[in-house]
């Protein structure tokens, strides 16, 4: 069965569908690179959810979003929506570090995913997801 619809989903494609629609159209190390990275987030968080958001960007998200995958010509984007919160031991944020919440790890063509650390980091991004939803929200003082 050939399968139609377009990039932004209006055939009805669900996420996965359309992440595995842009890995195959990149056709080059991008593509190897954002498949490799989307297995080991999988592996990491077997629950994980993807989806499709903002015309294009494949994310992945428990309990919150944990992180994107943008593809760049010459670099792969993972950008960890709370990763300012996050301990990275290894050293893999490279990208967006000056930031108060998001950080990035940029990948390019050739560069060794430390897939432990990765996951590792994956891991604790839904650690953190999950304890955020955990905790009620503490209220803010009214100022008279």
């Amino acid at each position: 069965m050939k399968k139609s619809g377009s990039m932004e989903g209006e055939g009805g494609d669900t996420p996965s569908q359309l992440i595995d629609a842009r890995i195959n159209e990149l056709s080059d190390w991008r593509g190897e690179t954002l498949a490799r990275v989307r297995t080991l987030i999988k592996q990491a968080d077997p629950e994980v959810v993807e989806e499709w958001k903002w015309r294009g960007v494949p994310v992945w998200e428990h309990a919150g979003i944990i992180c994107t995958g943008e593809t760049y010509k010459n670099v792969v984007k993972m950008t960890f929506a709370k990763g300012a919160s996050l301990e990275d031991p290894s050293g893999l944020f490279n990208s967006s570090l000056e930031g108060n919440t998001r950080r990035a790890i940029d990948i390019h063509e050739g560069d060794k995913i430390d897939e432990e650390a990765l996951k590792a980091l994956i891991r604790a991004a839904v650690a953190l997801n999950m304890s955020v939803r955990a905790t009620p929200r503490s209220q803010k003082p009214k100022s008279a």
